[in-house]
């Protein structure tokens, strides 16, 4: 069989009839290939049916602590199986997950725990005393693993105790619907404090549904991922897996020394990573174990520039990069791109997915002809695909849910069926007359050899486009000016988009996942750190 006919023989047919949830794909698995192994944490491993009585020991545990239907808990986890046991097991008893990201602290932990109103958490031991140290009074209880005895505060108990982990018992049921709540997932806060997107059963199991179709498993495949477990890339590799009832390879965190013996050891042969993952990796020395996993690798999945592709093509001997895909936390997999569409144009972030009507419209929300770039918005052809609205936040949701179209704040275009992505919409540049896409300006930046990291954005009052300034952040071990990063640009930039201002940082602000927070380094304006390439006399003419 060809691995698309694998796949639908695999993957849940009542998707494509009108619905599927998370527990019955997990008991379709148990049924079908109940002893294979599903869950692989650095060797520590977990078939089916270990992964769903494990997970129903939890449910009872939390049913215990007086958990049910609709009421939501919270997990602060490092990788590990605990996540996919706290996650399956919320859901059992028809409860919403909540993950929530391992470098929150004070008032980004708190809010989100007390915006989703759940009354319990569970997270690492080392996570407890931040947990602590906030005001959340509706929590009744702290589930921690490992050793709980050190905490005088009566809500803390191990995760590993016998009344969390109950062995026997009442079955554990619901009658779980695809229109079910199962999970809140919070956005960055980049510009403000950080919403609950809504997530239907039925929305991650298409997620895992178009995962599946861009890159068609075959046989006994074993997926590999470091993507952590509360983002939705890492989500969307586990529920394929489970849709297909293959096996997923989970690391704690990435390595570029440990990846390639990784690899080797889980036998691995796609891979999930996240962008920065791939320059690294392709800048690295060879290795003993790297040399051996060429060709290894069939399919990997993940932003990556076109250049850095074509490294890991012909120096790893991946024969499929998936970097075809668009989407944000609101409505994941807008465009699909199958393996075998290889004939793709220039530019494009893939083909628009049947599952949605896309457009590109003006201020007014008037739709922009072919080619013409404006904002991105979309709405579902098919039920529970893309979220549901902002947890307790109508009137976010109405906003951006405008005339019933979905708005993303991107900026981009449509060309024969394909999406072209420009820019975010408020980080779009307008300079002599000229629109600039910040990211396309960005991405120049990252090929200059010392550079890091950067970001473009526009500073100055009174002026009517502003002026675009550059920061940068040096690669390890880097010397460069900002007058040697001017004449780089004159040289590598149209000359409408060489930046007036010039910036090098030791870090730039991000938000906790990781997003660059320009709206904080637009306010923090021309510094006085910051170079002006006008006040040196240096001026850039059309050439």
């Amino acid at each position: 069989m060809t691995g698309l006919a694998i796949l639908h023989d695999r993957q849940s047919r009542e998707y494509v009839d009108g619905g599927d949830t998370l527990m019955h794909a997990l008991d379709r698995a148990v049924a079908a290939r109940g002893d294979e192994i599903f869950l692989d944490f650095a060797g520590r491993t977990f078939t089916y049916r270990q992964t769903k009585e494990r997970a129903v020991e939890l449910a009872r545990g939390l049913r215990s602590l007086g958990v049910g239907a609709g009421d939501r808990v919270v997990t602060q986890l490092r990788n590990s199986e605990d996540v996919i046991f706290s996650w399956f097991g919320t859901n059992l008893l028809g409860a919403v997950w909540v993950p929530v990201n391992t470098a929150y602290r004070g008032e980004f932990l708190r809010h989100q725990i007390a915006d989703s109103g759940a009354e319990v958490v569970i997270c690492e031991t080392e996570y407890t005393d931040g947990l602590l140290s906030v005001a959340l009074p509706d929590v009744r209880a702290i589930l921690v693993r490992g050793a709980a005895s050190e905490w005088s505060d009566g809500r803390v108990h191990s995760l590993d105790s016998y009344r969390i982990r109950i062995a026997d018992g009442d079955p554990v049921e619901h009658a779980a619907k695809p229109s079910d709540l199962t999970c809140l997932l919070y956005t960055s806060g980049t510009t403000g404090p950080s919403k609950g997107c809504m997530m239907s059963t039925n929305y991650l199991c298409n997620m895992g549904y178009h995962s599946n179709t861009a890159v068609p498993p075959l046989p006994n495949e074993r997926n590999w991922t470091c993507n952590p477990m509360f983002h939705m890339s890492a989500l969307g590799g586990i529920v394929a897996t489970l849709l297909n009832q293959g096996s997923i390879s989970i690391v704690e965190q990435f390595s570029v020394s440990s990846f390639w013996s990784e690899i080797e050891r889980s036998g691995a042969t796609t891979a999930l990573l996240l962008g920065p993952a791939f320059n690294w990796l392709a800048n690295a020395d060879d290795t003993p174990e790297m040399l051996r996993c060429v060709g290894q690798l069939r399919a990997v999945t993940g932003y990556v520039a076109p250049e850095v592709a074509q490294v890991w093509r012909t120096r790893f001997g991946v024969k499929h990069m998936n970097r075809y895909a668009y989407g944000q936390t609101e409505g994941v997999w807008l465009t699909v791109t199958p393996a075998e569409d290889t004939d793709l144009p220039a530019g494009c972030v893939g083909r628009i997915c049947e599952d949605f009507d896309i457009r590109a419209v003006d201020d007014n929300d008037v739709l922009l002809p072919d080619g013409q770039p404006g904002e991105i918005v979309f709405r579902p052809k098919r039920p529970n695909v893309m979220f549901t609205g902002y947890w307790k936040r109508p009137d976010e949701t109405a906003k951006v849910w405008r005339n019933l179209w979905m708005h993303t704040g991107d900026i981009g275009f449509i060309q024969n069926g394909y999406l072209f992505f420009v820019d975010r919409k408020k980080d779009y540049l307008r300079s002599r007359g000229e629109n600039i896409s910040s990211f396309e300006v960005e991405r120049t930046y990252q090929q200059h050899p010392s550079v890091s990291e950067a970001a473009v954005y526009a500073v100055g009052e009174g002026v009517s486009e502003g002026e675009i300034k550059v920061s940068v952040v040096l690669r390890d071990g880097a010397s460069l000016s900002c007058e040697e990063l001017c004449t780089w640009s004159i040289e590598h930039l149209p000359y409408f988009a060489v930046p007036r201002y010039f910036e090098i940082r030791d870090e730039l602000i991000k938000t906790p996942t990781g997003k660059i927070q320009k709206f904080n380094l637009r306010a923090e304006g021309i510094s006085e750190s910051t170079w002006d390439r006008v006040a040196a006399g240096i001026t850039v003419r059309r050439r």
